[in-house]
């Protein structure tokens, strides 16, 4: 009787252990499907477009506007007065860079050839600066012969203090895998003098500091 009642119970605590595995998957299911419903619900719902209003978004899209007008306005040659420096507090180096901006495929976007001297050697970059009328930023593409990455920044611009901000994430040469963070300033001292600082990691201690200043003159 004993042994009987054991193994009844036996069985009772099997069933029940399946009972709680079934309750189990059944709640995952359960959980599964409620969050696969919930993320269907988040997706927004695909809104037609007809042809007429998609004409209408693409012109606003590729018209130039007041930005692209402040781009134009340095179009010429600049010469400047570059600063660098290694690391911060330590001694400056100075040199001559000469520019050339022009807007190019209707006034959309201004790109520009830099050249001039970096430590004892020759430098050459390419920069693309441009202002998207759909994300309402400007985007900053760059190469140089002094690598062979591209470098790509955004950022905004502020009237009040004429200022453009651009920033981003470029790899880190020194540790393999990584990157770090990038930032420029254009200050707009008027139509004629500019002024550029290149922000970057410290290589001795990892936080950011001004790397680079260029104080430039619109030759007239």
């Amino acid at each position: 009787m004993k042994k009987t009642f054991l193994l009844s119970c036996a069985a009772a605590l099997l069933l029940v252990s399946c009972n709680n595995n079934g309750n189990q998957n059944e709640a995952v299911k359960n959980d599964t499907v409620t969050t696969a419903t919930n993320d269907a619900k988040t997706e927004e719902a695909w809104v037609p477009v007809d042809s007429a209003t998609m004409m209408q978004k693409w012109m606003e899209y590729a018209t130039p506007g007041e930005m692209h007008k402040m781009l134009a306005s340095w179009e010429g040659s600049w010469e400047g007065d570059m600063t660098s420096w290694d690391y911060e507090g330590s001694a400056p180096r100075q040199s001559k860079v000469h520019a050339e901006y022009k807007m190019i495929l209707g006034g959309k976007y201004l790109s520009s050839t830099h050249k001039g001297d970096m430590m004892g050697m020759s430098f050459e970059g390419h920069d693309l600066l441009a202002y998207d009328n759909a994300t309402k930023k400007f985007v900053d593409i760059w190469v140089d012969n002094f690598g062979t990455g591209v470098m790509h920044l955004t950022g905004d611009y502020d009237a009040s203090a004429k200022t453009l901000t651009l920033s981003g994430m470029s790899p880190d040469i020194c540790h393999p895998g990584k990157e770090c963070e990038t930032k420029q300033v254009i200050s707009i001292v008027d139509d004629t003098h500019h002024k550029m600082e290149m922000y970057g990691p410290d290589p001795k201690t990892g936080k950011m500091f001004k790397m680079m200043e260029i104080s430039s003159t619109k030759k007239m």
